[in-house]
């Protein structure tokens, strides 16, 4: 594949690597010195875009892409807001589209676990809560994952209405509480407690490689795709 990274940080130079080692080649990297020349990227230099940038960029920097009718592959989390937005404009222009808040297997694999749990605890007197730690760079909180898992349990137990980036005494909110700690890659604790007991899930990124090696799996999977697509696709879940 010709691929473009949009987006230079720590990510992108790891999904650089993945991809490089695969025998793909970097066709455009935009970074915060170039963020003018996204608009150069075409179908006729890149078969796909992989976007991983900051909140206030990713938005435009998406629409760019798919406007000049190239796939998008984007894990920048803080935008969401905008996505059936997102969504039309990839439709209209006939191209593809893959989003995911999350590109590591190990997490994809927590989101279903914690929809089923989230099931099996209706109506057994738990109170739930949630917390995520990441690196200090990371801007937006609560992060794109904790979000997916909030919107899964809420989707799947009767006790929570919605969320909350704060404590909580409403028993209908669920409360998701965001630590920014030096070099922590990514962790969620997804909480169930009683007065007698506890039950805890966890998923605790050890490096940035799984979310590297599942986004350049999205773009292998996004070349010649039309529409709209997420790791449910991708992993046949």
């Amino acid at each position: 594949m010709k691929v473009g990274l949009v987006g230079y940080g720590k990510m992108g130079q790891a999904i650089e690597k993945i991809l490089l080692d695969s025998g793909h080649t970097i066709s455009k990297i935009v970074n915060i010195d170039n963020t003018e020349e996204v608009g150069e990227i075409t179908p006729e230099n890149t078969d796909v875009v992989i976007e991983f940038t900051a909140p206030e960029s990713a938005l435009d920097n998406i629409k760019s892409c798919l406007t000049n009718k190239v796939p998008v592959v984007s894990g920048s989390t803080g935008w969401l807001e905008h996505y059936s937005e997102v969504v039309d404009l990839c439709n209209q222009q006939g191209t593809g589209f893959f989003y995911a808040s999350n590109y590591s297997l190990g997490v994809n694999i927590f989101f279903k676990l914690n929809e089923q749990l989230a099931k099996m605890m209706n109506g057994q007197g738990y109170d739930s809560s949630m917390l995520e730690i990441h690196h200090t760079q990371k801007l937006d909180a609560p992060s794109g994952t904790a979000i997916t898992l909030a919107e899964g349990l809420i989707a799947n137990n009767e006790a929570k209405s919605n969320w909350v980036n704060k404590p909580s005494d409403n028993p209908k909110e669920l409360e998701i509480i965001s630590e920014r700690v030096d070099s922590v890659p990514g962790t969620h604790d997804v909480t169930y407690s009683s007065e007698v007991d506890t039950i805890k899930i966890s998923h605790v990124a050890h490096s940035r490689e799984g979310f590297a090696q599942g986004a350049v799996r999205a773009a292998e999977f996004m070349v010649g795709k039309v529409g709209v697509y997420s790791m449910d696709d991708l992993l046949n879940f």
